[in-house]
């Protein structure tokens, strides 16, 4: 939802047919595919995780970005399926932002993404310390999980985007390195990383747009760059939300809250080009 919220035109929703029903609810400008499935609802016999990911991978190239994390849980044919969209995406050079039990999935297979500079992970501290030890660096190699840490994690990912999401967010592809640190709410709900997933996604797709110089701007930054501005752009308004929910719910904050302060986000830290306040 907070794509949409965002200003992404068409925001698609890959799922399981249980979960359908219920994500439409969430709004009626979504589109909802039920294509994903778990091992109990195929044959024992049958589980072919690149026929149920083809439907998704025909559609890549009418996408901008793809987020893939939220939602998807640990079962075998789930993460069989995501993975053969990752390879299908990376062989696109289609931008993925992965969180949650993509990170699991990536974790015991680095190899689906080491070296893919179009690739955001958004762990959390411990989803961080577990990436470390699948990409081979001990406590002694990484000293903390800040700056210094997301550096070194980022560059032993072979210069994956990594932010680390906690009392203030690092961003790093290994060279390079920015810090979120707007207020924020004074309640970290569950959830509230499906904000910044999807918030990323969207200026990922305002990315490639300006990449193929569909708008008159001025500045002539590479795709590292930004990268490293889109993400940071999503942790910004990610904590914008927050900040803006908790003043409105206090304690009783939900995940959920963060959606509509979206857009109140957006104008308040970004704006539109004419009245920008960057």
């Amino acid at each position: 939802m907070a794509s949409a919220r965002l200003g992404a035109d068409l925001s698609h929703v890959f799922c399981t047919p249980p979960a359908a029903n219920v994500i439409k609810t969430y709004s009626p400008n979504l589109m909802v595919h039920p294509i994903m499935r778990e091992v109990s609802e195929v044959p024992a016999s049958h589980q072919p995780a690149s026929e149920i990911a083809s439907p998704i991978t025909a559609m890549l190239s009418n996408l901008h970005a793809v987020v893939i994390g939220p939602g998807l849980g640990r079962d075998s044919l789930m993460q069989a399926t995501v993975a053969t969209v990752i390879k299908s995406a990376r062989e696109r050079n289609t931008p993925l932002v992965l969180d949650a039990d993509a990170l699991w999935l990536v974790q015991n297979q680095l190899d689906l993404i080491y070296g893919y500079k179009e690739c955001v992970l958004t762990p959390n501290v411990v989803e961080f310390q577990r990436l470390a030890k699948a990409a081979g660096l001990g406590e002694d190699e990484l000293p903390d999980t800040g700056e210094n840490g997301c550096r070194k994690l980022a560059k032993a990912l072979g210069g994956v985007l990594v932010l680390r999401k906690g009392p203030v967010d690092w961003i790093s592809n290994g060279e390079n390195a920015i810090m979120g640190e707007g207020e924020g709410g004074r309640k970290r709900s569950g959830g509230q990383g499906d904000t910044l997933t999807g918030s990323i996604g969207t200026l990922l797709a305002y990315r490639d747009l300006y990449h193929q110089k569909l708008w008159d701007v001025e500045g002539n930054m590479d795709r590292a760059e930004t990268l490293l501005l889109a993400a940071w752009g999503g942790s910004a308004i990610t904590r914008e939300c927050s900040r803006l929910a908790f003043v409105k719910h206090g304690r009783s904050l939900q995940a959920s809250d963060l959606t509509e302060e979206v857009p109140v986000a957006f104008e308040t830290l970004i704006g539109e080009k004419e009245e920008s306040k960057l």
